[in-house]
């Protein structure tokens, strides 16, 4: 059997910085690993999610440098939780800014689940910055998709943990989720607000990995939790600011000659694996990895395995 691979030791960036948007938010960056190596970027999850130390483990700092931030509103970005110019097209802006930052003319992308979605758009407006795309846990935001995880589907498999969810709505609210929750969320009381954040962000951290994590309980914490559930609701009751319902899928021809690799998790409940087939099926050049055993999140084992051999085989190792 193949020894499983796992998270490089621990290292820190080098350089730290803020990226000043000029529409009122300040972007958090760091820069880690091998100057002179491949260049790559970290998109984070959520939205709202926000980077963390170990995922610059994922990349042999011998051999890439990697760009990690924190989107707009969250993370160590200011101001907190802000919705304002708060957009995936101002985000792709911001890569941008980023990658000029950085002074690279392409670079390898990494995404997994919101990161993934990110990913996509970001490839499709600028395929010639991309020289490969890493892609973990598709989410493709269409409505069917969201209803699946925020109104019916996953919460027959965690009928419980969805009862948490709708504890706070009158019945006629629980006829759409998402909207009932963006009332509370944006509303000006900030104890409701956070009532609900908690609430939605805990959903989300009791159901992405197959088994039950013990770090679950860290997506309740207050300030991760504002940010986390006012940032991913916003997106998702504007369906991510696409243009079109498949946009991400009817624009694959823009990226169908970058080298990619999907890894998905077979029992994945927040974004199901029908996601990662229908990518691989409009984009049939990309490698599709399906991991048996293997929930959302990516730092699942059999997940982590194949990420860290995709990272290493773009980087030529």
């Amino acid at each position: 059997m193949t020894e499983q691979r796992k998270f490089y030791p621990a290292y820190d960036a080098y350089q730290t910085g803020y990226l000043d948007t000029g529409d009122g938010h300040q972007i958090y960056w760091e820069l880690c690993g091998n100057p002179k190596g491949k260049p790559a970027v970290f998109i984070h999850g959520g939205p709202g999610g926000g980077i963390a130390s170990y995922h610059r483990q994922l990349f042999d700092p011998e051999r890439y440098h990697i760009m990690l931030f924190d989107q707009r509103g969250c993370g160590r970005s200011k101001p907190h939780a802000s919705l304002e110019n708060n957009t995936t097209w101002h985000l792709i802006d911001d890569i941008e800014r980023l990658r000029n930052l950085m002074g690279v003319e392409k670079w390898l992308v990494f995404g997994g689940s919101w990161g993934s979605t990110l990913s996509l758009a970001y490839a499709e407006k600028h395929p010639g910055h991309v020289s490969e795309l890493i892609l973990r846990g598709i989410f493709l935001l269409r409505p069917q998709e969201l209803s699946w995880y925020y109104q019916e589907g996953a919460s027959r498999f965690f009928p419980e943990k969805w009862e948490r969810m709708l504890s706070i709505l009158s019945e006629e609210e629980c006829g759409d989720v998402i909207a009932a929750y963006h009332k509370r969320l944006t509303g000006a009381d900030l104890q409701v607000q956070l009532e609900a954040a908690r609430l939605w962000s805990l959903w989300e951290g009791e159901t992405v990995t197959l088994l039950p994590s013990e770090h679950s309980d860290s997506f309740a914490e207050d300030e991760f939790a504002l940010a986390f559930a006012r940032i991913e609701n916003h997106y998702f009751i504007n369906n991510g600011f696409m243009d079109e319902t498949q946009q991400l899928l009817d624009h694959i021809d823009a990226i169908r000659h970058i080298p990619a690799v999907i890894i998905h998790g077979r029992y994945d409940m927040a974004c199901q694996v029908q996601n990662a087939w229908d990518l691989a099926t409009a984009w049939p050049e990309a490698e599709l990895c399906i991991v048996e055993g293997a929930g959302h999140s990516f730092d699942e084992p059999g997940i982590l395995h194949q990420l860290i051999k995709a990272t290493d085989r773009f980087v030529g190792k």
